[in-house]
């Protein structure tokens, strides 16, 4: 969201060479896609090579050629491509579930499957991860359908879904194993140092749509649950080194052994160093960082039925920063370029017991600990998070599933006290909620209501309620249709009631410490998923949101040489959209994926209102495709292909693209890996968001190469 007036555009060039450009690339695009599905068709020996090759995973399955850290299943053949059934065969034909039976959590905050989830719910596993070719976690969201991803400079993105895309998106909620990583100074995410090591990565739920009822407040358009693998899945050594154009050097080692029976452990250390984007005036913007961490998992007793893991992780390095300084005498702003220090350090303490198949509890406790100086402000925020969990059934129709939890932030915020004021400069907020939910079976195997709500009371808005209504129909085992209305809130952040900021020479943002309240949204969702044939699947949701109370900056009257704007809840919108998915696993050697969203914002001031637009329509694209190709050509070889298509941003003048990652993959055995990855191939440089910050300089995403090799014991 814009709290200052945007930097001067960066020329794009004339209109004709703009389009020429963008059509070259679109042609590009179809005709990758047109000769991929040419060749896939005209392979004779395509059966022949996939049964030289051990079977290729499904959806949602690990390769099993790959010595991963989790259990993988077999592909399953079919006996007739979809492409050569008529109604009557899809129909009929008896078919597994991969896509369906992929495991999730963060829907109902228990162990289901996609296909039981009455959400918009997509699941990034780890052998997507692998052969995604990324080096960070913001690079593996962009697989998943309907998310915004954006990189502003070369350490920093806007990541949401659904509309209000920002630096700080602050309507999308991120939880790392439980722990929330979403700041309340600022409201949104620091991505910089989410950084972990990928191959400890389990899966990432993707859940688009509101999650205020389990996860509580900021879970307003989406909610991203990042999920690492226990450490008895992660035994013996592990050794990555990569490098290239603009990762120069990404390193990691982990090592994972056993004491005793029933209690395993890992340690893990990583670095990375990155280099500049690029911008025609020059930039400062590398960085490098180190991160190390541990995870321990034991189980007491001879019956397996309590957990308890403790992990914690410590990050820490320099990121460079060129920024407009601002003064307040003239010229009011002066270049500046110089590394910011960010560091942080968390730890989590988790005990589960099962006390049947139908009945558990746990108690999680998590520090948390964040550090950045940065040019205008220094910002030290500790947070202690306390919750308890409970599911079992009451009755045979029945699940149910409560928790209370309370969380505590400290802040201290060492303001230079020009441009940013903050008074006071530190202080203490807590948080109290509870939620219950209950999944009701109207008919067993066939129709579920799940009806529940989040009870909170915190110290920006006092009280706040999140229910939702989710109505889930499941004729059989592959197809399955949704449909939901729900409630969320955003709470503001400290920002919002503290701060004082100053843009010289005649604008002063104040803070407002009584009337800002919190933003809220209602939902109306449905959708419907199915898998058609073992090789196809598809998935589909439609959304209609109403939000009420956005945060906007009212203009008020001039005072002491300043134009005061103050910060209320003046705005109001809808937005409206629809998000597709097909997975088709043409043969043993060939998998194709696409996805493609459509979103639509409409933003209102209230009457009166001298609201200039902060939550702006044009942040986030109408239109988003994106294809998946993977190929096993040979033995030991993979070939992997994404294109992303991504509209305009208007009111941020940043162009609509097309991009192209391929990666190169060689794994001879079960403990070597090869890849050699080319990112945006299509263009040597491109824009994909604009800082809305005058202090802040965006750059553009370059053409790169990266090579890594992975060893396993």
């Amino acid at each position: 969201m814009a709290i200052a007036p945007t930097a001067p555009r960066i020329a794009r060039g004339d209109v004709s060479t703009t389009s020429l450009g963008h059509a070259m690339r679109v042609r590009c695009l179809v005709t990758c896609l047109t000769l991929a599905l040419a060749l896939a068709a005209s392979q004779p020996h395509a059966a022949e090579t996939a049964a030289a090759l051990p079977p290729a995973p499904l959806p949602g399955e690990a390769d099993p050629r790959i010595a991963t850290d989790s259990a993988s299943g077999p592909a399953h053949d079919d006996d007739n491509g979809i492409l050569d059934m008529d109604l009557e065969q899809l129909a009929g034909t008896d078919v597994v579930v991969p896509s369906m039976d992929v495991e999730v959590t963060s829907v109902t905050k228990q162990e289901s499957t996609v296909g039981r989830s009455p959400a918009a719910v997509f699941v990034i596993t780890s052998e997507m991860i692998r052969r995604s070719g990324a080096t960070s976690i913001p690079e593996a969201l962009r697989m998943a359908p309907g998310l915004e991803v954006a990189r502003i400079d070369s350490h920093t993105w806007a990541i949401t879904c659904r509309g209000f895309n920002d630096r700080f998106a602050n309507k999308l909620l991120v939880l790392v194993d439980g722990r929330s990583v979403y700041t309340p100074l600022f409201a949104g995410v620091y991505w910089d140092v989410q950084d972990l090591m990928l191959e400890d990565i389990e899966r990432i739920e993707v859940v688009r749509g509101p999650g205020g009822t389990l996860w509580g407040a900021n879970a307003v358009n989406g909610v991203i649950n990042i999920i690492t693998k226990s450490a008895e899945d992660t035994q013996g050594a592990l050794l990555t080194a990569g490098g290239g154009t603009h990762d120069l050097s990404v390193n990691g080692v982990r090592y994972g052994g056993q004491v005793g029976k029933n209690l395993h452990w890992r340690v893990y250390g990583k670095h990375f160093e990155r280099d500049e984007g690029y911008h025609p005036e020059g930039v400062y913007d590398d960085w490098r960082v180190g991160r190390g961490g541990f995870r321990m998992d034991w189980s007491p007793g001879s019956c397996d039925c309590d957990t308890v893991t403790v992990q914690g992780d410590y990050c820490g390095g320099q990121e460079g920063q060129f920024s407009n300084q601002l003064i307040g005498t003239p010229p009011f702003s002066v270049p500046l370029a110089q590394d910011e220090s960010v560091s942080g350090a968390n730890v989590l303490a988790r005990w589960t017991h099962v006390c049947s198949e139908e009945s558990d509890w746990s108690l999680q406790m998590y520090f948390d600990q964040t550090y950045r100086s940065q040019v205008a402000i220094d910002q030290l925020l500790n947070t202690f998070d306390l919750e308890f969990q409970h599911r079992f059934r009451l009755g045979s129709r029945h699940g149910v599933v409560w928790g209370i939890g309370h969380r505590q932030v400290h802040d201290e915020l060492a303001g230079t006290g020009f441009p940013h004021t903050f008074i006071p400069d530190s202080r203490t907020t807590n948080r109290f909620a509870v939620f219950v939910q209950d999944e009701i079976t109207l008919c067993p195997d066939r129709l579920f209501l799940t009806v529940g709500s989040k009870f909170s009371n915190n110290d920006f808005t006092g009280f706040e309620y999140q229910p939702s209504v989710r109505l889930l129909w499941t004729p059989d085992r592959k197809r399955s249709g949704w449909a939901a209305i729900s409630r969320a809130v955003r709470t503001p952040s400290i920002i919002d009631y503290y701060d004082a900021f100053t843009i010289p020479p005649v604008v002063r943002l104040n803070a407002n410490l009584t009337q800002i309240d919190y933003e809220d949204v209602i939902a109306y969702e449905i959708g419907y998923r199915e898998q058609a044939t073992e090789r196809f699947a598809w998935d589909v949701a439609l959304f209609y949101n109403v939000y009420e109370h956005l945060k906007v900056y009212d203009e008020g009257a001039w005072q002491a040489g300043y134009l005061n704007f103050t910060p209320t809840n003046d705005m109001r919108g809808e937005t409206y959209g629809i998000e597709l998915l097909g997975q088709w696993t043409m043969s043993d050697a060939w998998r194709l994926s696409a996805s493609y969203s459509l979103l639509r914002v409409h933003l209102h001031a209230a009457p009166n209102s001298r609201a200039g637009s902060e939550a702006d329509e044009g942040n986030s694209p109408h239109n988003q495709i994106r294809f998946q190709f993977q190929w096993d050509f040979a033995p030991c070889w993979e070939l992997d292909t994404a294109l992303r298509y991504v509209d305009s941003l208007d009111t941020l003048d940043v162009s609509r693209y097309v991009s192209m990652d391929v990666r190169l993959g060689w794994v001879p055995n079960d403990h070597f890996e090869l890849s050699l990855v080319g990112q945006n191939l299509l263009d040597s440089h491109h824009r994909e968001f604009s800082s809305q910050s005058y202090m802040m300089r965006s750059t553009e995403v370059e053409r790169a190469l990266f090579a890594k090799a992975t060893w396993r014991y």
